[in-house]
């Protein structure tokens, strides 16, 4: 019943979705305003279907429908109830409708929101959006259906894949969508201004909020999936260059450098046309890395299907958006002139640039690392592989200049920069970066990119720093009164979207040093123990004290129980395990770890090798939760960013 609802619902979706553009587009062009209430409507009406469509699959699987076939390969009578509700997007199918679903809301949420504000680009916005939104359900509904009955019914499903059945692979995907999906809104408001020759900085302001919380949810996504790739997978790591992880990684990037460039629009009248081009590619990145994905056509342990009519589909439908949107661009080109012209190469627009360049470049370089082995299986029916020893000489340097960059853009002035404030601003800094890479060197950081690393973060820290310290001085002076404490305050919240950046940045320096820890300094041992013994590894001192069994749920394991005793006294008992779940028989890693602020430990039970003597691995990961940590602390920069309020015309340059 539930199911019928749901497939009623969304083919209702996509009969609406066709008025939606056909209403927004009539409107417009016969100047009958009703038409475009009806536009808007329709948008609000197909959120609200697509909502009933996905409570009912989600209900197919609540109420162990097995009669539904997407529901019988990705459920079991054993599946926890938190996995169960959350199995919508364990496959294919089901993630595809979360799309759609999450794409309705936005439509929603943008035409209720911005009806007022954008008359003249709504409905052009309305017609855009509807018709990305017709691509996914023709998808959905034809080709890649949740909806599919089984007939007759098995007594039990084959349950949900093994390395899905975790919490980082229940918040991975959703937050993961969110951002992908949610560039679809600034996407259509450029192509609008576009349309309807206002390409000004207003489709800017009424994209801020989008672009920014897009970019937070691909963020937090990304952190969630590296996280489960760091516990789950057991091989004592976080981000291996997994196609599917560069997938996500790519629009990540793009997006970065348009949330840079839009403030040179913003505030200098530049890079009109650089900014409708990286809006673009970002969402053309984000369909990219969906059909990396769902097509199959990549060989990844983030893949756990292959359909390459599914992935024909979507390489059509991308296809089919960039031919518009760059022949758009290419037609409409004269609404993005303008007559202001790079003054100086020392200038905040300058650096902007510059740090656009290297995150296209890195772009480029992850995008070349993906293809390239895809290309040459097509063109010569051989494999090769593209892995972690050519991002690390390709893309470190790379980053370092984005990092440093962070460091010279929010300080340098506008227009034109002169020695005097260069060296003003920048003298201090550049003494404290040298200084710590001297430290560094002296305490035994002998890696050239440690030691690199370092010196562009301290040199960043101290711009930032300095940059603060001076603006709360300045506006002390000039009001002869109040406490620096209250003036900073004063200052930080007068900015929110700039101080926001601030602890954002400070956030990729604190992840950067856990970059540095974890990857430069990771310690591995592999082990072969029988009950009592014991061994050293590093400060710390392990014993095998038995190896039993545990079950729970849906699954049963191999557990061993090892003790680790640090130099200072301090013990900790860690279980790791090796699962197998019943209906698929499937093996997996479950590692433990001990987390601290320095370090942490993580073991993974390995084969039994030979009478009761196991394999054991072994990881010391130095500053590993710096890297979580500072996720978080980046999260805390997009919240308080996203606090900002519109920004007048008016508002003088900084």
């Amino acid at each position: 019943m539930w199911i019928e609802i749901a497939h009623f619902s969304a083919l209702l979706a996509l009969i609406l979705t066709f008025l939606q553009i056909f209403s927004s587009l009539y409107g417009v062009t016969s100047g009958n305003n009703a038409w475009i209430r009806v536009g808007r409507h329709s948008a609000v009406v197909v959120a609200l279907l697509l909502t009933v469509s996905t409570v009912g699959l989600v209900n197919s699987f609540l109420n162990h429908d097995f009669s539904v076939l997407y529901v019988a390969k990705h459920a079991s009578l054993d599946l926890p109830i938190f996995y169960l509700a959350t199995a919508m997007w364990g496959g294919h199918e089901g993630s595809l409708l979360l799309w759609a679903w999450l794409l309705s809301v936005y439509i929603g949420v943008a035409a209720w929101r911005h009806w007022k504000t954008h008359p003249v680009s709504m409905p052009y916005v309305l017609a855009i959006l509807g018709a990305l939104l017709v691509g996914f359900l023709l998808l959905v509904l034809f080709l890649s259906t949740p909806f599919e009955r089984l007939i007759p019914p098995p007594f039990d499903g084959k349950d949900l894949n093994p390395l899905l059945q975790d919490p980082g692979m229940v918040f991975h995907p959703p937050f993961l969508y969110m951002g992908y999906v949610g560039f679809a809104i600034p996407y259509a408001f450029a192509m609008a201004a576009l349309i309807t020759g206002q390409a000004d900085e207003e489709w800017l302001v009424a994209t801020r909020r989008w672009t920014l919380f897009s970019w937070a949810m691909l963020t937090t996504g990304i952190v969630f999936g590296a996280y489960w790739a760091y516990y789950e997978l057991g091989w004592g790591g976080y981000w291996a260059w997994d196609p599917v992880e560069n997938a996500s990684f790519m629009p990540w990037l793009t997006a970065t450098a348009f949330l840079h460039s839009v403030m040179v629009q913003e505030q200098r009248q530049m890079f009109k046309t650089w900014n409708v081009f990286l809006v673009t590619m970002t969402f053309a990145l984000a369909i990219l890395g969906t059909f990396l994905v769902r097509s199959g056509v990549l060989s990844s342990v983030h893949s756990f299907a292959s359909d390459p009519g599914r992935g024909v589909y979507i390489l059509a439908f991308m296809t089919v958006l960039l031919f518009f949107s760059f022949g758009l661009l290419t037609m409409k080109s004269e609404h993005l002139e303008t007559d202001i012209k790079l003054e100086n190469p020392l200038s905040k627009e300058s650096a902007f640039l510059f740090n656009n360049l290297f995150l296209l470049v890195a772009t480029l370089t992850v995008l070349l690392g993906t293809l390239y082995p895809l290309a040459v299986e097509t063109w010569s029916d051989s494999k090769v592989s593209v892995g972690a020893p050519y991002y690390n000489a390709v893309f470190i340097p790379i980053m370092l200049g984005i990092i440093l960059m962070m460091g010279i853009g929010p300080v340098i002035s506008w227009r034109k920069a002169s020695f005097r404030q260069l060296k003003r601003d920048l003298l201090i800094p550049t003494i404290f970066a040298v200084v710590t890479g001297i430290a560094a060197w002296a305490m035994g950081m002998g890696n050239f990119y440690g030691i690199s690393t370092s010196v562009v973060m301290a040199f960043v820290l101290a711009t930032h720093i300095l940059d603060t310290r001076r603006k709360v001085v300045a506006r002390m002076k000039n009001r002869e009164s109040g406490s620096a404490v209250t003036t900073l305050w004063q200052l930080i919240s007068r900015n929110k979207r700039r101080y926001g950046g601030f602890v954002v940045h400070f956030g990729i320096l604190v992840m950067a040093a856990g970059f540095i820890g974890s990857g430069l300094y990771q310690e591995e041992k592999n082990l072969f123990m029988t009950s009592g013994d014991k061994v050293k590894v590093g400060s710390w001192n392990f014993t095998l004290d038995r190896v039993g069994t545990a079950s729970k749920y849906n699954w049963r394991a191999v557990e061993a129980v090892i003790t680790a005793e640090h130099d200072s006294g301090f013990s900790v008992e860690l279980r790791p395990q090796k699962r197998v779940y019943n209906e698929t028989s499937q093996p997996t890693t479950e590692a433990a770890i001990h987390t601290t602020w320095f370090e942490d430990i993580y073991v993974v039970l390995g084969d039994e090798v030979k009478k009761d003597v196991w394999s054991i691995r072994v990881y010391r990961n130095p500053l590993i939760v710096w890297v979580w940590t500072g996720s978080g602390i980046m999260a805390l920069g997009v919240i308080f960013a996203l606090m900002q309020g519109r920004i007048s015309r008016e508002k003088k340059l900084e």
